[in-house]
């Protein structure tokens, strides 16, 4: 009728929200019971043990990754034997403070930009090299007389200017003779990964932060570091990539800003005979799995770092292991106030104090993944975890990941999907039949 206001259908049946809930609920439980859960978690596999030469371990990184590859050259540099950095920083260019890093190390921050003062810094930095150093914090520096280091700045990045690079190419010299330093800088980048394959402009700055540059990034820095390079495979490759599981070398990572599992990319000669070497390929901010990317596999980033840098293809004919261990983003940090929304790598100590040393807690990580690519006999299995039984209310086995919830409305046990009611207040039993699968039961009797 003209001039009646409408009244909206929720409002004229109060009742019509909660049958709708619970339509949808009986929906919901014969979907689980047809086709199982909306998603297992995949079975990986561990870190193989592949005899790799842990003396001829050489690491990169961008952004974020590359501010984690110079960590890990000068805290690890007995073994380490060169790096290459695309838009990085020197060494402990944060000072363990998150405006530092977001103001001078990086802009990144809401407030104005100084990356000039990096340079400012350099000395500082020195100093307090030599003070981890003293401290057995990091191994000696004069293990980084002989390295080879290549640098990478786009002349355009506007997230990690020219200048800080120019820092990290000082700091650098105090320990290494500018003969051993490659620096290229004449290329109108953005801040992004340059490849001569993949990717937006070379001046674009977003998603994925992998530009097509016509250049080879990934190639010119591993014959800086190694020399004389077979022709990249520029066919399909003959390795394979094994995702592996990360918390053997951190227990909860997700709670210490990495991701759940790893990738690791073994070509087929390092699997058979050839002793092979690794590289230690650290992503940037925002290309953790996890981070939201339309492009990428079901939606999210997944592996199109891994698959799109172009390291791989010269791995395949230099009998070279390319590991990529995995950040991830963490909104609520061990250091609160400090965060990492964007997945990015602990270089300003949103997680831990001792970020820039060997006792860092993703540094110690990655250095044990190293450590099991180069050993020579394959890992023993973990025993078999302890089979829970137990009474607790539902949404604490939610937390405890033994159920779920469908937007804190319906509780299932997971893996077996046997509904626990619709209140996180409730208590419930639930038994582990299996690894990962819990059904619900009246008593652990």
């Amino acid at each position: 009728m003209m001039g009646q206001q409408a009244v909206p259908q929720d409002q004229r049946h109060p009742a019509n929200s909660a049958t709708a809930v619970m339509r949808f609920a009986r929906l919901w439980l014969v979907a689980l019971m047809v086709f199982g859960p909306l998603a297992a978690s995949a079975q990986v596999a561990r870190l193989p043990a592949l005899k790799v030469d842990l003396n001829q371990t050489s690491v990169s990184g961008l952004s974020s990754g590359g501010y984690m590859a110079v960590q890990f050259h000068v805290a690890n540099s007995a073994i380490v034997k060169g790096a290459g950095v695309v838009a990085g920083g020197p060494y402990f260019c944060a000072r363990d403070d998150q405006n530092i890093a977001t103001t001078v190390c990086s802009c990144t921050g809401l407030t104005s930009c100084q990356p000039d003062q990096a340079a400012q810094a350099v000395p500082d930095l020195i100093k307090r090299t030599a003070q981890n150093e003293q401290q057995n914090t990091i191994d000696p520096t004069k293990n980084l007389a002989a390295d080879r280091v290549w640098l990478f700045t786009g002349s355009v990045d506007s997230v990690v200017p020219p200048p800080v690079m120019n820092a990290l190419e000082t700091y650098y010299k105090n320990y290494l003779p500018a003969a051993n330093i490659a620096f290229v800088k004449n290329i109108a980048a953005e801040h992004a990964m340059p490849t001569d394959f993949f990717g937006n402009a070379c001046n674009f700055r977003g998603d994925p932060f992998i530009n097509n540059c016509k250049f080879d990034a990934a190639g010119a820095l591993l014959e800086w570091i190694y020399g004389s390079l077979k022709a990249k495979n520029s066919g399909a490759l003959t390795g394979r990539f094994i995702e592996f599981d990360q918390a053997e070398f951190l227990p909860d990572p997700t709670s210490h800003g990495m991701w759940q599992t790893g990738w690791v990319y073994v070509p087929a000669a390092c699997e058979q005979t050839a002793q092979c070497r690794v590289h230690v390929v650290f992503h940037g901010c925002k290309q953790y799995p996890g981070y939201a990317y339309a492009q990428g596999p079901q939606g999210r980033f997944g592996d199109t770092f891994v698959k799109n840098t172009g390291y791989n293809r010269w791995a395949d004919t230099n009998n070279l292991v390319v590991l990529y261990p995995q950040a991830n983003a963490m909104n609520v940090g061990t250091r609160l106030p400090r965060t990492n929304p964007n997945g990015c790598w602990d270089w300003w100590g949103y997680d831990d104090a001792a970020y820039a040393t060997k006792a860092g807690r993703q540094m110690a990580a990655v250095r044990k993944m190293v450590e099991r690519l180069a050993a020579t006999t394959p890992p023993q299995p973990p025993p078999p975890p302890a089979q829970f039984c137990g009474q607790a209310a539902n949404i604490d086995h939610v937390s405890a990941n033994r159920a779920y919830t469908w937007f804190s409305l319906l509780y299932f046990a997971r893996g077996s999907n046997d509904f626990l009611g619709f209140s996180g207040a409730t208590q419930t039993t639930l038994k582990e039949t299996a690894p990962g699968t819990y059904r619900r039961v009246t008593s652990c009797t």
